[in-house]
């Protein structure tokens, strides 16, 4: 309000000053524009002081030094003018950095504050700052989710586009994990909540949105240096032009024109734009450092579950120890990860509830990063997570050498120190990390690395897939922090990781990014970014527009310094008078910060831009395949079942296979070919890049042909002996054929319509 004041005095007695001069009052008139030169002047003198108490030697020295030199040649019209420049400048700088950091400013002001608790099994409104872990809530339509938790109700959609820009609601099932800060878009569902609202993902949130600020980018220091050499010269220049000319006023024209520097303005303006575009796309920057940093990045460490895998395992297999049971084994394990937030205990957790099993509850919980959780189930202690101690039975190694086969987690449970069983499960890789690492190696990363506590076959697996540089696998968290430091010593480097083991190895990073959608409040407390969607590519988005505000920045400071110059020289040589000089000094800043502000504005970077219709089709037959993956595996349920003797049984399992291929598969594939790829063609420039899919569109017709002619030859009898190996090979072909094919689809087109905010705008 006080800097809007002082440019409403300065308008002012600019206004006043050119009517008395008008009405023949030129007296008056030079008064009022005098008067309006110190009113400018006062505050000026103020932010010298304070920042020369704060050890600087900032631009608006040259300003003090313009007004007051104003004052003392009589140049009262120009004295008004830069009065009104300098109090425009700052209320158009503070209009500026509010506009770009409104994205930052909703985040925070829309943090959650009640919740509904059961007590007595009603649920009451209380302070979300009183959940506790543990406890039950109710979640109404409309309402926000106050904590971090797991649906406890049969499902619940939920509006995360505030957190992460996706337009439509997201369904989360029972057991599954909700972050605090989404918004339930469907009928009221409970939950148990995982943290209480301090340590919820999204309180991380509000802090590293509170902490963010422009002016600790290395961009923004550098002004600070460049004001400490920019006043002796002007001083130099405008001394240096009065001494020539013998004419003061050509001193005070210099310092005009000098003031204030556009690298000043400019700055801060770009890099609070480039904060405020990342929060608009899902990404938290802290601060304008980490901003420069991300675009800077030449290594990236990434953590393998929920970074660059699904987050969602599932459970493939239970196995019970020697004369155990496969389902107390689930059921105990499950017992003391319902109260850990980790993506593994949340599988477990919905495996156990989807089997409809009875979950106790446990006493005196504990949980170690990178080993796992314990607790008392009906007073036996009960560890869930590596196996413990160092040897191992036959059983437990042959269950390692089939966990090493399969490319499965594996999970120990031991009751009282003796393993009681081991879950397997197994994580799909993410349909977008593909297509984001290599937007992020197009972004300026020379080197990706893999840093897992899971074992070397499964991390080895991923990596292959991904084409990872190094794979550090079996790691503890100690081990973590010194496999980034080694990376760090090497190039700047940025770790990205969502747990609270990984937490210390953010933080050993030069720049950490949490996985905030589903990370624990440590990982995004020590993080520098944070992905507010539970999506790597918008760290791709998010390094796009930290090149891009960088060089907005610089483009903006340095056309607004060769002008100042530029500018300097002609009021140096006589050729423009202080007061024309303020004028154009004042457009020159104007027009530096307004291009300052185009950091603002959506640009495509190394994300390829979608069409409306292509946007739609990708997302139609994105959904499609979400429904058709699943049946997949009866495909090969039916080909490991197929044996000699059960020729009826065979012949009902092959006919559904049939219908699930004929019915639903192939006109989904047809309607591809037709409709999608020639989209696609058009939009990566032409048939070849959708002629391999085509291919393969062409092997699962050509299979299930084969199959339909070997249900011809068996008629109603059931399968030969003689068809049954080359049933079986049909059966495994289409399903190696489809798997492959689904996921080449999912990684090459489908990845494209996670966009921020699609169909993505070019510019």
């Amino acid at each position: 309000m006080r800097r809007i004041a002082l440019l409403t005095g300065t308008v002012g007695a600019l206004t006043a000053g050119g009517v008395l001069r008008l009405l023949g009052e030129a007296t008056a008139g030079d008064a009022v524009w005098a008067v309006g030169t110190v009113v400018a002047l006062v505050p000026a003198l103020w932010w010298v002081v304070s920042a020369l108490r704060a050890g600087r030697l900032g631009v608006d020295a040259i300003a003090v030094l313009a007004l007051g030199g104003a004052l003392a040649v009589g140049e009262y019209l120009a004295g008004a003018v830069i009065g009104v420049m300098l109090a425009g400048g700052r209320v158009l700088e503070d209009y500026a950095l509010r506009r770009a950091r409104r994205d930052l400013t909703a985040l925070y002001e829309r943090a959650p504050r009640e919740a509904r608790r059961y007590e007595e099994g009603v649920p009451c409104r209380v302070a979300a700052d009183e959940v506790r872990r543990g406890d039950r809530l109710l979640v109404p339509s409309g309402e926000m989710v106050p904590v971090d938790g797991v649906v406890e109700s049969e499902g619940a959609l939920l509006d995360e586009s505030a957190l992460s820009g996706e337009s439509l609601p997201v369904e989360h099932r029972k057991g599954e994990s909700v972050p605090s800060g989404v918004v339930n878009a469907g009928p009221p569902f409970d939950m148990r909540a995982t943290a209480s609202a301090a340590d919820s993902a999204y309180s991380g949130l509000v802090r590293l949105a509170r902490e963010t600020e422009a002016g600790s980018a290395p961009i923004v220091r550098l002004a600070d240096r460049f004001a400490a050499w920019f006043v002796p010269a002007t001083l130099l220049a405008s001394g240096g032009a009065w001494l020539i000319s013998g004419d003061a006023v050509r001193a005070v024209a210099v310092l005009v024109v000098a003031t204030p520097c556009p690298l000043l303005l400019a700055a801060p303006a770009a890099i609070a734009s480039g904060l405020s575009r990342t929060a608009r796309q899902g990404v938290v920057v802290k601060g304008g450092g980490a901003l420069e940093t991300l675009g800077r990045a030449r290594t990236l460490v990434l953590d393998k579950t929920g970074t660059l895998t699904e987050g969602r395992p599932q459970v493939v297999d239970v196995l019970a120890a020697p004369g155990g049971d496969p389902e107390e084994v689930l059921r105990l394990a499950a017992a003391v990860d319902q109260m850990s937030s980790h993506v593994l205990a949340a599988a477990i957790v919905r495996a156990a509830r989807t089997r409809g099993l009875a979950l106790p509850t446990p006493e005196d919980v504990s949980e170690v990063p990178g080993t796992g959780a314990s607790a008392l189930v009906k007073g036996r202690r009960v560890r869930v997570g590596k196996a413990p101690g160092s040897r191992s039975s036959a059983w437990e190694g042959a269950q390692r050498a089939r966990a090493a086969l399969d490319g499965a987690m594996t999970v120990w449970v031991s009751l009282d120190d003796q393993v009681t069983g081991v879950i397997l499960l197994r994580d799909a890789v993410r349909g977008d990390a593909g297509r984001t690492l290599r937007r992020m190696r197009s972004a300026g990363i020379d080197r990706v690395v893999m840093l897992t506590g899971d074992r070397a076959e499964v991390a080895e697996s991923v990596a292959a897939v991904l084409g990872v540089d190094r794979v550090l696998a079996e790691q503890t968290p100690a081990n973590k922090v010194e496999g980034v430091r080694d990376e760090a010593r090497r190039a700047t480097t940025m770790m990205v990781g969502d747990g609270i083991n990984d937490a210390p190895a953010l933080a050993a990073a030069d720049l950490g990014v949490a996985m905030g959608a589903r990370g624990t409040a440590a990982s995004v407390q020590m993080a520098d970014v944070v992905l507010t969607a539970d999506r790597i590519d918008r760290l791709a988005d998010a390094m796009d527009v930290a090149r891009r505000t960088r060089r907005i920045a610089l483009q903006s400071a340095g056309a607004g310094m060769a002008l100042s110059l530029v500018a300097m020289a002609a009021a140096a040589a006589g050729a423009l008078p202080p007061t024309a000089g303020a004028v154009l000094q004042e457009v020159i800043d104007v027009a530096v910060i307004l291009n300052a502000l185009r950091a603002l504005r959506a640009a495509r970077g190394t994300r390829l831009p979608l069409d409306r219709p292509t946007f739609d089709l990708l997302r139609r037959f994105e959904r499609e395949h979400a429904e058709l993956r699943p049946p997949l595996e009866l495909i090969r349920e039916v080909a490991d079942r197929l044996r000699p003797g059960e020729p009826g049984e065979a012949l009902a399992d092959l006919r559904r296979v049939h219908a699930f291929l004929t019915g639903d598969l192939l006109p989904h594939e047809h309607d591809e070919e037709s409709r999608l790829y020639p989209a696609m063609a058009r939009l990566l420039g032409g048939p070849e890049a959708t002629v391999t899919m085509s291919r393969a569109h062409a092997e699962i017709d050509r299979l299930v042909r084969r199959l339909s002619r070997h249900l011809d030859l068996a008629a109603d009898r059931g399968p030969r002996a003689d068809q049954l190996d080359d049933l079986r090979a049909c059966l495994y072909g289409l399903y190696a054929v489809l798997t492959l094919h689904f996921a080449q689809e999912e990684e090459a087109y489908f990845s494209l319509v996670s966009a921020p905010s699609a169909p993505n705008a070019a510019g």
